[in-house]
């Protein structure tokens, strides 16, 4: 069955830097596009950035623009995340999603939780 285990996420000043990563099983990780989303306390769940199943197309949220990194091993299966130049309002539970399917059911891992504040 497909599984998505998120890690990496913990408490970090403001500018600091965390990795997080996203370890998939259970599905042919090298043909499917991969996201990341957050939900901060209170809000809604919103998308963060995307990977195409190569690697070599990139999209972003405005507002993680220039100070987020999404990448892919495809030899580990998994996503990563890098977060540089990080704000209070980045704090959110981080989660990684995967379409399957000729539906595109989605799949989510349970996340992990990323704290920004001094």
């Amino acid at each position: 069955q497909v599984q998505l285990v998120e890690s990496g996420g913990g408490l970090v000043q403001p500018g600091g830097s965390l990795r997080l990563s996203c370890a998939a099983s259970g599905f042919t990780f090298s043909s499917s596009v991969m996201r990341w989303y957050r939900q901060a306390p209170g809000k809604e769940r919103e998308f963060v950035a995307y990977i195409s199943n190569t690697g070599s197309t990139t999209t972003y949220a405005d507002f993680v623009k220039g100070r987020f990194t999404i990448s892919r091993d495809n030899a580990k299966n998994t996503v990563y995340l890098q977060m540089n130049s990080l704000k209070v309002e980045d704090t959110a539970v981080y989660y990684c999603k995967v379409l399957r399917g000729l539906n595109g059911v989605a799949y989510w891992g349970k996340g992990t939780l990323v704290t920004v504040s001094s």
